[in-house]
């Protein structure tokens, strides 16, 4: 494999020689054919996107290799789309050697439920399916006072886990999501009741993923987690990713509260002083449609999204979710009980 030189290296190398002498004159002239004219293949050098991508097969394939029995966390969102269009990159030709995980709130928008079941016969995908509905009619779960959800999830993505014998869940979590999710190593071990500890990680040196567990401990896995909001959706453009159409600027219903537009809808009605009105909106998340806020947006391609990504200064979360307003360690509280 041949050197890649650049004019950096040319200007440091010739630091040390007197600049006006003949043999730095001549060294330099040298290095500088060398870069027009490199011996043999020239060095190959990965964009960002390429990078990433080939990061996230890695650790997708490592786990595969490790594990007995990892899952896919697959909602239907955007970053779950991407987790799973980089498991069948990572697999092709052969199909993703593992089942698809939703914890299914009972809130969740139709048009995303709708676009998880035809991704899934598309792919041929096993499906698994946690509900939060049904643990709330066994009366394991209760509903919450301001009707959301999504903090429900835990009881059953656990039991999920539990019974499918789970040893490794991958997620599409991201650290520039959140601070909580800024803290979790790549490979994150929960315990026997499926709990994290922050202050008890182990470190990822130079790329090696630490994989080891015991009976009833599984691994929380995280291919994505260096990737950026913009990442995504650079990613989504360049791939060719299709996408549940909310994404995307549209027509709907809304009301205002907490700062964000609330779809109008059957968990999701009007306070009396809440006015409905219709504005161009699109999602930048989609989780509880019962918490889960719209922004004002004209974006109705993916190169739209990508430009007003790029403009954006808050996260996703911070922008659209109402359950992370709880507190200001309202993610962290709940990853250490198992949630995502």
């Amino acid at each position: 494999m041949s050197t890649q030189i650049t004019n950096e290296d040319l200007e440091l190398s010739v630091l040390d020689l007197d600049a006006d002498s003949p043999k730095a004159a001549h060294r330099a002239s040298e290095e500088r054919a060398s870069v027009s004219k490199p011996r043999g293949e020239a060095v190959a050098r990965l964009s960002s996107l390429d990078t990433l991508e080939s990061e996230a097969i890695h650790i997708i394939r490592e786990v595969v290799a490790e594990f007995e029995k990892p899952a896919l966390l697959f909602s239907g969102g955007k970053d779950s789309v991407v987790m799973l269009h980089l498991a069948t990159k990572a697999f092709w030709p052969g199909k993703v050697p593992f089942p698809v995980l939703h914890v299914d709130t009972g809130h969740n928008f139709p048009e995303v439920i709708e676009f998880r079941d035809r991704t899934v016969e598309r792919l041929g995908l096993k499906l698994v399916v946690g509900s939060v509905q049904e643990f709330i009619d066994r009366g394991e779960l209760a509903e919450r006072a301001d009707g959301t959800r999504n903090p429900l999830q835990t009881v059953p993505l656990l039991d999920a886990i539990e019974r499918n014998k789970f040893d490794a869940v991958f997620g599409g979590g991201r650290r520039d999501e959140d601070k909580a999710r800024a803290k979790e190593r790549i490979l994150s071990l929960r315990d026997e009741f499926g709990q994290w500890d922050p202050r008890n990680q182990r470190p990822e040196l130079w790329n090696l993923y630490n994989g080891r567990h015991t009976v009833g401990q599984h691994v929380r896995a995280f291919p994505i987690s260096n990737w950026t909001e913009l990442d995504v959706w650079r990613y989504i453009e360049r791939e060719g990713i299709d996408l549940p159409g909310l994404y995307y600027a549209h027509d709907r219903e809304v009301f205002a509260r907490d700062g964000m537009w609330r779809a109008v809808g059957e968990v999701s009605q009007p306070r009396e002083h809440e006015d409905v009105i219709t504005k161009t909106v699109r999602y930048r998340t989609v989780g509880d449609m019962s918490c889960t806020g719209a922004v004002e947006s004209g974006a109705a391609t993916v190169r739209d999204v990508v430009i007003e990504v790029a403009a954006s200064t808050i996260t996703e979360r911070g922008a659209t979710r109402a359950d992370d307003r709880i507190s200001e360690a309202a993610m962290e509280d709940r990853k250490k009980d198992g949630y995502f």
